[in-house]
């Protein structure tokens, strides 16, 4: 007859069961050991186990062996297991921003033209939902520290039919300072184009964050810092960031006054010379 040895541990010290994920194509994870966070694109099976390659933001790969709780999914820890047989890796046919995914399309050399956005939050915002249409279409995004300068920074690209220019501002309303600026700028080869919030994190919807809308903070008050306070949010405005874009999957996540004015600007920099 086989023993029986109760087990009087707790029930609260009792460690939970790790659920097991299936690594599918474009689940997003991140590794616990690195944090390094990325989609899946492929897995494999080695001589030392299976392994996962993950494809971040940047489109940096790496790869890591698929140990139990070894990775995070929408923050809960999960063992990732190869997808069953056969399944093979289901592809989107859709890019983040809504259209058609082109398997296997090869990054276009980088064009003259540039998109110019005002800070580092919008340029990973634009990335996360339309970077596979601009690598598609070779149109390079960079961030401006503010658009105090934005006239002289415009005489500076010294922009041309062949090499266009277009700027996303933030809190593009008339009469404000930065509409004021924006009308400095008469080349024909720029187009200043914005939306109407005070930053970028009003363009994602309150639903995609959780929350029932953006509070209205003081005039005078460092808006991010009062958004963290008023929400109950750590202080923390990089921290907060990163949830929020955690949270956007594709453009259904952002408000259409930021999608039309983003569209606007790659298909003004990617128009025929002749147009």
């Amino acid at each position: 007859m086989r023993s029986y040895s109760p087990d009087f541990t707790p029930p609260w010290k009792k460690s939970k069961p790790v659920p097991e994920l299936a690594a599918e194509y474009d689940v997003v994870v991140e590794e616990v050991s690195t944090g390094f966070c990325g989609a899946v694109i492929r897995t494999e099976k080695t001589a030392e186990g299976p392994t996962v390659t993950l494809e971040d933001r940047f489109g940096k790969h790496r790869v890591f062996p698929m140990t139990p709780a070894g990775f995070l999914h929408e923050g809960a820890p999960v063992t990732l297991v190869r997808p069953s047989a056969g399944a093979g890796p289901v592809r989107p046919t859709r890019t983040a921003s809504g259209s058609v995914a082109v398997a296997h399309a090869r990054a276009r050399v980088a064009r003259a033209g540039r998109i110019y956005v005002e800070g580092r939050h919008d340029a990973e915002l634009v990335e996360r939902v339309w970077g596979d249409d601009l690598r598609i279409e070779g149109v390079v995004v960079e961030y401006l520290e503010g658009i105090d300068d934005l006239p002289s920074i415009v005489a500076e690209f010294a922009p041309g039919p062949d090499a266009r220019l277009g700027v996303l501002v933030d809190h593009l309303v008339p009469g404000s300072k930065e509409s004021r600026i924006a009308a400095r700028v008469t080349d024909a080869n720029v187009l200043v184009v914005g939306h109407p919030y005070i930053d970028v994190w009003e363009a994602v919807k309150p639903s995609s964050v959780g929350i029932a809308g953006w509070p209205q903070v003081p005039r005078g008050q460092d808006w991010k810092t009062g958004v963290c306070r008023a929400l109950g949010w750590p202080e923390n405005t990089g921290a907060a960031w990163q949830h929020i874009l955690g949270r956007v999957r594709t453009y259904k996540d952002l408000q259409p006054e930021l999608l039309g004015r983003v569209e606007e600007l790659i298909d003004f920099v990617t128009a025929p010379e002749d147009d």
